[in-house]
């Protein structure tokens, strides 16, 4: 009789791994289907949007350092329900969102029955999201996650729209990654970047068919920083941090106590870039880890240093741009490096009274290094060690500082994530705002984090002091951040010049190739809550006057956003609303001039229209508009701006 029951019980296996378990899930619209197998023992997924394939059959699961959860799995059972949710969010680009989603959850195990894994899905209208849950197996409390199987295989005829990792410990004082390299845009899949993969969020285009986004969200100081990583052909797989990150120090791979859920995989799908741009997937899959402390506000400000350079941080320049904010009704200024050496605590101190009086606050910038690069920049010491940041944080809070930069981070391990939450937390006890450069992308950290502001993780606006090869393409990258970065977090660029020089003087250095108008439709056009503009004093007497008006109005916090047209690096048209006021901006790259009927989401019957001539000659004039559509055109390297 046993030597009957094994036999059975070993033909039955057979069988199940001839036909492969499979679960359905549908998005509440039931466009999307999303369907998850045993395949083989390896679990996969497969996605699609009104019937097309937008991702192909790709692996699911990861190995721990106590089991391989890639393979030898039965799906066991699945189960779904509706889940929704609303919430309210100044600091993204819709302020009121409500969430609904079905989440699916398929349970996998081992022939033991003791080591199980499950994945679980959430699909909504435009977005898929899928997560690991590992549980503890007996004494097995803690784990190392070695590896994630999670990939993404996309149709062929696929293209993309790649922005490359770097290599660690390269480039100025080795802060390298910085995540501001140039896209690849509209290339050929099967390339790995420089031979790292690329950087998050990562733009597909499924041919004629529409667009996918991947990216992740809810990465905190319990995991670590992931990357794409390009397997051949059109797969593409989660990959985790470079091992010369943080300078050698620390693993590439996430230690979790049991049982543990990972941080979600997202993939935003449609059939035109509307679902893209208007999602909000990184901030619907997460909660906050904290309240905040005070009432955080947000607005405009200026920032000496991207016209001025390291010897504008003076005590004399930085009470005029104090009083420029003030001026242009701006809340800050941000106060940029070596502050500490060529002004000094206390004469910082006596400018944040200055401010006070002018009803303007102060941003003040820290290098975030203990070992992880040679960047010299100060004050530096500051942010690394718990003691050192509460005791600076507690100095801060008394001379009523608003908030902070903290650049130079050195990568993406699990000891550089915990440090970017721990900055963040100790920052929010003291009331104080963050925005990190040199840093990694934000994942979800808007509402996970109550005081965070915005990153920069992007190729931004220094660059366009540091080379003429970079004013030469803004207009392309600015027509790529819409689509791709700054769809996913804030994004702290520091743009919108109206010098035609990046210098004091305004008559040498890098020049800028675009109008004015481009400078105020990418005002609208980038999102960050916290907006420190490249503008400078003299602009109020050399610009044009309805350009420093426009720049005096333009708001920070958007309550909608909405896709018109365009194409990542060739043209963008994007329309924001704050309150009951609509401002539909608009860039152009491509050579030749684009003319183009837009269907404007106001019903006013006048508007007020900012446009360029063939020389990139700005004006403002009033518009009459009939049935909500007006038609413009915008040359190259020119810009709009439509305003009820």
């Amino acid at each position: 009789m046993r030597k009957v029951f094994l036999t059975t019980v070993m033909a039955l296996a057979a069988l199940q791994v001839a036909s492969a378990a499979e679960a359905t899930f549908e998005s509440p619209d039931k466009h999307i289907v999303v369907t998850i197998s045993d395949n083989g023992g390896k679990p996969t997924y497969q996605v699609t949007l009104d019937g097309v394939t937008f991702i192909e059959q790709s692996p699911l699961g990861l190995k721990a350092n106590f089991a391989d959860l890639t393979q030898g799995l039965s799906l066991t059972a699945s189960n779904s329900n509706k889940v929704t949710d609303h919430y309210t969010l100044k600091t993204i680009k819709q302020t009121e969102v409500d969430y609904e989603a079905t989440e699916g959850v398929c349970q996998f195990a081992k022939a033991d029955g003791r080591t199980k894994l499950d994945i679980i899905f959430r699909i909504s209208n435009r977005d898929v999201a899928y997560r690991y849950k590992v549980y503890d197996r007996g004494q097995t409390k803690v784990a190392v996650i070695e590896s994630e199987a999670s990939s993404f295989v996309l149709p062929e005829g696929t293209t993309t729209f790649l922005c490359p990792q770097s290599k660690p410990m390269g480039g100025f004082a080795r802060t390298s990654p910085s995540y501001e390299t140039s896209y690849s845009l509209d290339d050929a899949p099967g390339k790995n970047g420089w031979g790292e993969g690329y950087t998050f969020p990562c733009l597909f285009r499924n041919g004629d068919k529409g667009w996918v986004l991947i990216s992740e969200t809810g990465t905190d100081g319990r995991y670590v920083g992931c990357r794409l990583l390009n397997e051949g052909s059109t797969r593409y797989r989660i990959g985790f941090p470079q091992q010369g990150e943080l300078n050698g120090v620390g693993s590439v791979t996430p230690a979790v106590s049991l049982p543990c859920l990972t941080p979600w995989r997202t993939i935003t799908i449609g059939t035109t870039l509307a679902n893209i741009v208007e999602t909000t997937v990184a901030t619907d899959l997460v909660k906050p880890k904290y309240e905040a402390s005070r009432d955080y506000t947000y607005g405009k400000g200026s920032w000496s240093w991207i016209i001025g350079m390291d010897g504008s941080c003076n005590f004399d320049e930085q009470k005029r741009y104090i009083d420029f904010s003030a001026a242009m009704g701006y809340r800050s200024v941000l106060i940029d490096a070596f502050w500490d050496k060529q002004i000094g605590y206390e004469r910082i101190a006596e400018l944040a009274r200055y401010g006070r009086e002018k009803g303007v606050g102060l941003f003040l910038w820290y290098n975030s290094n203990g070992e992880w690069n040679d960047a010299p920049q100060t004050p530096i010491g500051k942010m690394d060690k718990s003691a050192a940041r509460r005791k600076e944080m507690a100095w801060m809070k008394q001379n009523g500082i608003l908030g902070i930069k903290v650049d130079f981070f050195g990568g993406d391990k699990q000891p550089m994530m915990q440090l970017y939450e721990d900055i963040l937390t100790d920052a929010n006890e003291f009331g104080i705002q963050v925005i990190f450069h040199g840093c990694t992308l934000p994942r979800g950290w808007e509402r996970m984090y109550p005081n965070y502001v915005a990153s920069e993780a992007v190729l931004a606006s220094e660059n366009l002091h540091f080379g003429q090869g970079a004013c030469d393409a803004e207009a392309r990258n600015g027509c790529t951040h819409p689509f791709i970065r700054n769809t996913v977090g804030s994004m702290d660029f520091g743009g919108s010049a109206l010098n035609k020089f990046y210098n004091a003087d305004n008559k040498r250095g890098t020049h800028r190739v675009t109008s004015d108008v481009y400078a105020l439709a990418t005002a609208v056009l980038f999102q960050s809550s916290v907006q420190h503009f490249a503008l400078a004093p003299n602009n109020i007497d050399d610009a044009p006057a309805w350009a420093i008006d426009f720049m005096k109005q333009v708001p920070t916090t958007w309550d909608e956003v909405r896709f018109i047209d365009g194409y990542p690096g060739r043209y963008v048209i994007i329309a924001r609303r704050c309150g009951a006021k609509w401002y539909v901006a608009g860039i152009n790259a491509d050579a030749q001039p684009l003319k183009t009927a837009i269907s404007l989401p106001t019903t006013s019957p006048t508007v007020q229209l900012y446009s360029d001539d063939a020389q990139l000659n700005g004006s403002v004039k009033t518009m009459k508009v009939k049935k909500n559509k007006l038609t413009v055109t915008i040359p190259c390297n020119g810009g709009i701006v439509i305003t009820d």
